[in-house]
């Protein structure tokens, strides 16, 4: 890509990370083998096959939910509180000693930016244990009903696009509000939730709470579907999560969905235009446009809209795509051939339905999985491109006139996950913010996230919220 600057390559090592020929599963406390065929787990910016990881059939599902069940009945329940919260803080400085290591682990399993795992996706993580190890032995204090008591075991299952962080949001309040776990992690991206569980060894981690089944869609839906889970956790596609909550309705299990989004980013024309472009290139290209609650869709009033078309252009011609673990990148690989053919298919959609295309000079390298920086103008409301995620580094663009109307286009989508507003009118922001049917509404930014904040969304963005105390009434009952 055109950039001011010649960057030197500044790769990370990865001789930091022992990745074994093989992995299997992680049932009550230690690995054992799995009776499903192996698949193989592969870096995407390199096609290389890193390792071999088990799959779980039911008869592993069935002893993974056991296992949890045990833990849950006669260590992990009965124990105090505030030992389940040193558990908690133990894992979460693990977390923080073997930060390198995991960083290194998940750019090559995931194909994001070593900047990115290092400095996002790593310390959140950690700082999830953190903020639910302190809650552990205070949940009769939060406000969630009287005598509030766990639910029993959670079996959740969780996306290839933030495969260690997802883990964290979802483990960590279970722990912390004394359920024990069956996790299934994304089949593209299981290594670093396998190293995960290393670490649940090394905190001495009663063996139960934490289980890790590896595998495709079978695994998953046999966690779903296991008589003796009580609570269902799921990140994912919005088709997949219609499908578990059909199965889980008409049982007593309790069900968080957060599924897919396409959100409107609104840019007013008092936004500071240069402060609102670092927040689009933020909101879009943030981890390849592989984020669900990602800015996809642009909406720019009217007057402005050249102007931040144009810096916009000249900001992404600027943005390095390349080597995930050059410390240089911007944009790293497409996790998987398949998700580069559903973006493919849906930009070839959008050229052919009369939108404009615009993407920066370059090459890109001849292996691995890769997308350059797309923008989108000339984009109507009806077309593809501004109605299905496409989960991938592509911005459509549209204007508005009135604040009215910079609502209705943003709500006028299937889903309601996110929305950004850019203004230097603080009353604008929050009537605006009070019209988006949107779970997180960010102004003046995009994509930050904090453990302290609870996050989901509405319609078909699914339902409960993961993060803050919010977060902990998912995990919890009570006698009200």
């Amino acid at each position: 890509m055109t950039s001011l600057f010649e960057y030197a390559p500044a790769p990370e090592s990865r001789s930091i990370v022992d990745i074994r020929p093989s992995y299997g599963l992680f049932i009550d406390g230690e690995f054992v083998d799995g009776t499903g065929t192996p698949l193989k787990t592969v870096n995407p910016a390199t096609e290389e096959v890193l390792s071999e990881v088990a799959t779980a059939h039911e008869d592993d599902v069935d002893r993974a939910v056991r296992a949890a069940r045990r833990a849950f009945v006669k260590t992990w329940g009965p124990m105090r509180p505030a030992d389940r919260g040193k558990y908690l803080f133990r894992i979460a400085r693990l977390l923080q000693e073997r930060a390198r290591e995991f960083a290194v682990l998940e750019t090559l399993d995931n194909g994001k930016p070593i900047r990115e795992s290092r400095d996002v996706d790593v310390p959140l993580a950690a700082a999830h244990f953190f903020y639910h190890a302190g809650w552990a032995d205070k949940l009769e204090h939060a406000g969630l009903g009287p005598a509030p008591r766990p639910l029993g075991v959670a079996g959740q299952v969780i996306p290839w696009n933030f495969p260690l962080l997802m883990l964290a949001w979802k483990v960590a309040p279970a722990l912390a509000t004394g359920n024990t776990v069956v996790l299934k992690p994304a089949e593209t991206t299981p290594l670093t939730a396998l190293l995960f569980a290393e670490i649940c060894q090394q905190a001495d981690l009663p063996p139960g709470v934490v289980n890790i089944v590896t595998g495709a869609g079978e695994t998953g839906r046999a966690v779903i579907s296991h008589p003796d889970v009580d609570k269902v956790a799921f990140t994912g596609s919005t088709e997949v999560g219609r499908s578990i909550a059909r199965a889980v309705a008409g049982t007593e299990k309790r069900l968080t969905l957060e599924l897919g989004g396409k959100a409107a980013n609104i840019v007013f024309d008092d936004a500071p235009i240069d402060q609102a472009v670092e927040g689009i290139v933020r909101g879009i290209f943030f981890n390849q446009g592989h984020v669900c609650c990602a800015g996809s869709r642009l909406l720019v009033q009217e007057s402005v809209h050249d102007d931040v078309v144009a810096s916009l252009q000249r900001r992404i011609g600027t943005l390095r795509v390349g080597d995930p673990m050059d410390k240089n990148t911007d944009l790293g690989a497409i996790n998987s051939a398949e998700q580069l053919a559903r973006i493919r298919e849906l930009t070839a959609f959008g050229e052919t339905e009369g939108a404009t295309c615009w993407q920066p000079d370059g090459d890109l390298p001849d292996r691995g999985f890769w997308f350059k920086p797309t923008v989108f103008t000339d984009v109507s409301p009806a077309h593809r491109i501004a109605r299905d995620e496409v989960f991938g580094p592509v911005l459509s663009v549209m204007t508005f006139r009135t604040p009215d109307e910079a609502v209705a286009k943003a709500n006028n989508t299937t889903y309601g996950l996110s929305a950004g507003i850019w203004s230097e009118k603080g009353s604008r922001i929050l009537k605006v913010t009070d019209q988006l049917r949107a779970g997180v509404v960010w102004a003046n930014t995009f994509n930050e996230f904090d453990p302290t904040s609870p996050f989901g969304g509405y319609k078909q963005s699914g339902y409960g919220r993961e993060g803050g105390r919010q977060g902990l009434a998912a995990y919890l009952r009570s006698d009200s």
